[in-house]
């Protein structure tokens, strides 16, 4: 009977401390899955801020009034008289 209770005794102390190297182990794992979490916040709003000003440059690009004036002095364009203008319906075969 008393090996039986040593016995019981050596298993328990045993589970308790491979339990409490696995609270640790899971600890450490969260750690370093959380620094990998805030890493990653940081680059997003790095790129949040990166987009918002592409769409900013984009905009900017893209207005009507800037083109038009790039189309004149660079290339040359300008917007068809209108004797110029050709209408073409498309019709059936």
């Amino acid at each position: 009977m008393r090996r039986a209770g040593v016995w019981l005794a050596g298993l328990l102390i045993l589970g308790i401390l491979t339990s409490a190297v696995g609270v640790v182990y899971v600890k450490y794992q969260t750690r370093l899955i959380f620094v990998d979490l805030q890493t990653l916040r940081v680059q997003r709003e790095a790129l949040d801020v990166e987009w918002d000003n592409l769409r900013l440059e984009e905009a900017a690009l893209t207005n009507t009034v800037r083109v038009e004036r790039h189309a004149k002095r660079h290339l040359d364009m300008h917007l068809p008289e209108r004797r110029e203008v050709r209408i073409i319906e498309g019709g059936k075969p």
